[in-house]
């Protein structure tokens, strides 16, 4: 059994609205897995099941090869939400230690744990100060610590990287590599495009409680290709006509091409080879996450709207 989670046919909804509508997939031991999607496409309700908060209408869940038991099960998952779950009064010392004993930790190891990761994440001066006190860079620094110090089978962080620098972001995401590599599967939600390329093995993109999308970031990116290619001259050419492409964009040498159906990268190469033109450079266009995610979205946004118009 390689997979940590299974969601079969999960169906969650509220009077006539369908926040979660027969999404199935299966998470990877050890892979950071991304969970895609705009404000109010189901996702924080997905999590919130996921997490034993909500139950499920219909379908299950495996968690770990087994039919998930929230009394048993979460415990060995660690969540993150969005919004803060801090008590604002409480020294942030006193507040680590306390969860992590809810959390089935002794003392002596949350202690240990709580100091390790403190000390890593140059958080050793904060133990006696008050989450009030705190910027929201700090908070969710001490949020991140809370949610995995007891080492869970399962992270799951919803916005990990919001109100923190550029050096903190770093560092929280180095330690999301550490966790994986230590056999802790990631769910790292986000609408940050560049971060889910640049940190997941696979995702999925949900939009009004359906799943649209799923597949490996470089399977992903695949699919959805338009054979444009970006292109380095080693001078600037005068007139380039071919059967095989368009130049859709060009300055001075640098071209961006469009390769018709029918031709391939050979035939694009063979063109210039064949004028006596150097070729600097040469690379496929893959399109962004962003792109991706935008005409997904619209797409179903549009399909929503003939259907309640018919």
């Amino acid at each position: 059994m390689n997979d940590i989670l299974q969601l079969q046919h999960l169906k969650k909804y509220y009077a006539t609205q369908k926040a979660v509508d027969d999404i199935s997939l299966n998470i990877q031991k050890g892979s950071i897995f991304g969970l895609l999607g705009p404000n109010g496409a189901g996702k924080t309700t997905l999590l919130r099941m996921i997490t034993g908060i909500f139950y499920p209408d219909s379908g299950e869940i495996i968690f770990d090869g087994n039919t998930f038991n929230p009394l048993n099960d979460t415990i060995k998952i660690g969540y993150m939400p969005e919004e803060r779950g801090l008590y604002k009064k409480m020294k942030i010392g006193e507040q680590a230690l306390y969860l992590a004993q809810l959390k089935g930790l002794t003392k002596n190891e949350a202690m240990q744990k709580i100091k390790y990761w403190f000390k890593k994440l140059e958080m050793e001066s904060w133990w006696n100060k008050k989450v009030e006190d705190l910027s929201k860079g700090m908070s969710q620094k001490l949020q991140f610590v809370t949610t995995v110090l007891h080492e869970p089978k399962l992270i799951i962080l919803d916005e990990p990287f919001s109100g923190l620098d550029p050096v903190n972001a770093n560092l929280i995401k180095d330690e999301i590599y550490g966790l994986s590599q230590r056999g802790s599967t990631i769910i790292f939600s986000t609408h940050r495009m560049e971060q889910v390329e640049e940190i997941c093995n696979h995702i999925i993109l949900m939009n009004l409680g359906k799943k649209i999308l799923d597949g490996t970031v470089a399977e992903v990116k695949q699919q959805f290709k338009e054979n444009k290619f970006s292109i380095k001259l080693g001078s600037s050419p005068t007139t380039i006509s071919s059967n095989a492409f368009e130049v859709i964009a060009q300055q001075h040498n640098s071209l961006t091409v469009k390769i018709h159906n029918g031709y391939t990268s050979n035939d694009l190469l063979q063109f210039f080879l064949q004028q006596n033109i150097i070729i600097e450079s040469f690379s496929e266009m893959l399109p962004t996450l962003n792109d991706i995610f935008i005409q997904l979205v619209e797409g179903t946004k549009s399909v929503s709207r003939a259907f309640q118009t018919v």
